[in-house]
């Protein structure tokens, strides 16, 4: 029987095709997630859905024009804002910061690209990469850049209530990909929605940095920062369309940063 024609998992390739199908123009995408709670409604996952989500939705929109490849995901990263919650995993900086040098140099030495597009899920995660983003550019010759899709999903900045976590964005986005994930019934249990102005100055303040936690009933109801109770599936697919627009841009951007 013929061998399988492969896509663009580099999971599912065997090792002869990495240098018969990917080149040094090649782009690596890189999910990563996180385990951790999102309310009483969204599963521990739900940012690992949501990476590899937007991810496979790159690569499929991308992937021909500027030769993307999807690696496999990292599900569980840096959340000790959540680890008041049962189920909660989290790596430490120290962790975080092993694991993905060690990726890094892996990267650099298995694949004939160095072009690297780590696809964040997790708010929380985003200063650890911005640092280690240059770790990878220094120590690994990696040309690198930190995709944070939720910023592009964020079309109601000055919403009463901030979309935080598991709130409207994202469970919006669970309705449309993961339906049969999203408790509904459990929705109706957020009843004390934070203050958005307690919001913006512990979390949001560009000025100031807090080490917040998702517990803290000023910023959160039952972990929860944002308004579930609007979410649509709807909604959803309207944000995931804007994300995978909008990552066209910067992925371009990264191909033509290896030219220069």
């Amino acid at each position: 029987m013929p061998h399988a024609v492969p896509g663009r998992l580099i999971g599912e390739l065997a090792y002869p095709e990495i240098s018969k199908l990917l080149s040094e123009s090649s782009i690596l995408c890189l999910p990563i997630g996180s385990i951790e709670q999102h309310g009483p409604h969204l599963p521990l996952n739900t940012d690992v859905l949501l990476a590899e989500e937007f991810t496979r939705r790159f690569v499929v929109r991308w992937g021909e024009a500027l030769d993307l490849w999807q690696l496999p995901t990292i599900s569980i990263s840096l959340a000790r804002e959540h680890e008041w919650a049962p189920g909660t995993l989290s790596l430490s900086v120290q962790g975080i910061t092993a694991l993905m040098r060690d990726l890094g140099r892996e990267i650099a030495r298995a694949f004939p690209s160095r072009n690297l597009a780590i696809v964040n899920g997790h708010g929380g995660n985003r200063g650890i990469l911005e640092a280690l983003a240059q770790d990878m550019r220094a120590d690994f010759g990696l040309n690198v850049c930190v995709l944070h899709p939720a910023v592009w999903a964020e079309i109601e900045p000055d919403a009463a209530i901030p979309e935080i976590h598991g709130g409207k964005n994202e469970t919006s986005m669970m309705l449309a990909i993961a339906p049969q994930l999203v408790r509904r019934d459990r929705i109706a249990q957020l009843k004390h929605p934070p203050k958005g102005e307690a919001v913006r100055k512990t979390v949001l303040d560009p000025a100031v940095t807090w080490p917040w936690t998702s517990d803290d009933k000023r910023i959160a109801d039952m972990g929860v920062t944002g308004d579930a109770a609007a979410a649509s599936a709807e909604f959803g697919k309207q944000l995931l369309d804007r994300v995978t627009e909008a990552a066209g841009a910067a992925l371009t951007q990264l191909r033509d940063n290896r030219r220069r």
